[in-house]
């Protein structure tokens, strides 16, 4: 399941943009946004999500349940 980011919470603080190994976030009307077709869970770059670990706001990256998890091509 790729990553969210809950924009009533997000600061635009830019933090997870640069550290995004798949170049899914970006900013949109003020606050940033997660691509989910390019998210990848950080899965083969990191072991946690990059979102996560350099959000300064707890909750705000969080994962989509809505869409189906990232399947690593074998």
């Amino acid at each position: 399941m790729p990553f969210k980011i809950i924009a009533s919470q997000c600061t635009s603080c830019s933090a997870c943009e640069p550290l995004c190994p798949n170049v899914a976030i970006s900013e949109k009307a003020g606050s940033f946004v997660i691509e989910p077709a390019k998210c990848t869970e950080c899965i083969g770059y990191f072991d946690e999500p990059q979102c996560v670990a350099v959000c300064p706001v707890d909750n705000t990256c969080v994962v989509d349940r809505s869409l189906p998890r990232y399947q690593a091509s074998a």
